[in-house]
């Protein structure tokens, strides 16, 4: 995300400082090897390679007009499961950035929280449903979020609400429900299906993780982007918005699509040695549309995007 919000802001001439210490199994890249697009090239932008909690101890420049935090310790179902560890390190960055803020006083923060805050019970395979924003609220019970990920996700939210409550910085907050892109890191499911449905082509059967019947709610990077930029002026007390488009879609249906637009129909079917995570994560869009946002990408089409993308690589 970070990638197409710089290069949105760069076109746009404002001047982008990028900080990325670039982790492993994060998909973090360096500058000269962002895929779509060279940032180097442009005067306006600004790479700092160093942990961003490194970053805001020593840099406080009080002129910035937003702030996107964005830095998290995350990278696909395998780390949020194997590697719980390593994501709680997210309580140290959103700590960081806080007390980052008070000092430069960037004038608007736009948070990144995500879909895993939202509590499980409301995800399974005999109870789900769409998740709306309000199904979280710090006055009453939250409910279980889904592992280490969306505890500290959780607590970058109260955070942000208290941030503004107590000091009055403004912030709004955006939960992203399963974005894809072209050049999204391979540890995700939507370039690594897409990169080994064009591999397997003429193959008699083709494998997705878990049973297969788990779905998601998949929101192009594009379609993520204007949401935010339509959206990010009208809330200043840390509120949070969905980033979704409302449909749920199995991951055997996506490979069948897939499969389907690249010329084959393999037998789909899934491998149980893999996490397959909640049952169905799906997001409300009420609030997103009341904003004056509404998704315009499909997925099929998205998934096109996809394939030809891989199949020039």
């Amino acid at each position: 995300m970070g990638r197409h919000f710089t290069r949105y802001f760069l076109e746009k001439g404002a001047e982008v400082h990028c900080v990325d210490c670039v982790a492993p199994l994060t998909g973090g890249l360096l500058p000269q090897d962002w895929p779509l697009f060279n940032p180097l090239e442009y005067k306006n932008f600004f790479f700092y390679h160093q942990d961003c909690r490194d970053f805001f101890t020593t840099r406080f420049d009080t002129d910035f007009d937003y702030a996107f935090h964005l830095a998290a310790m995350v990278g696909g179902r395998e780390m949020i499961e194997h590697n719980p560890l390593a994501v709680a390190e997210d309580l140290a960055i959103d700590a960081a950035y806080f007390k980052w803020a008070l000092i430069a006083k960037p004038k608007k923060t736009v948070c990144f929280s995500s879909s895993a805050a939202y509590p499980v019970h409301l995800q399974r395979p005999d109870h789900y449903v769409l998740l709306k924003e309000d199904m979280i609220s710090f006055d009453s019970n939250l409910g279980m979020p889904d592992l280490t990920y969306g505890w500290a996700k959780l607590t970058s939210e109260y955070l942000a609400q208290l941030a503004f409550e107590k000091y009055g910085l403004k912030s709004v907050t955006y939960r992203p429900f399963s974005g894809y892109g072209d050049d999204q890191d391979l540890h995700y499911p939507f370039p690594s299906i897409c990169k080994r449905v064009i591999e397997s082509a003429g193959n008699k059967e083709f494998h997705v993780w878990g049973t297969g019947d788990q779905m998601r709610d998949f929101i192009h990077i594009d379609d993520c982007v204007r949401a935010v930029i339509t959206t990010m002026d009208q809330i200043d007390n840390a509120e949070a918005v969905n980033l979704s488009t409302g449909i749920l879609t199995s991951f055997k249906t996506f490979a069948r699509l897939a499969t389907g637009l690249h010329g084959y129909h393999p037998e789909i079917s899934g491998l149980s040695t893999k996490p397959e995570g909640v049952f169905a994560r799906g997001g409300d869009t009420t609030k997103q549309e009341k904003l004056g946002f509404k998704a315009e990408i499909p997925f099929e089409e998205g998934i096109r995007r996809g394939l030809l993308y891989f199949q020039k690589q």
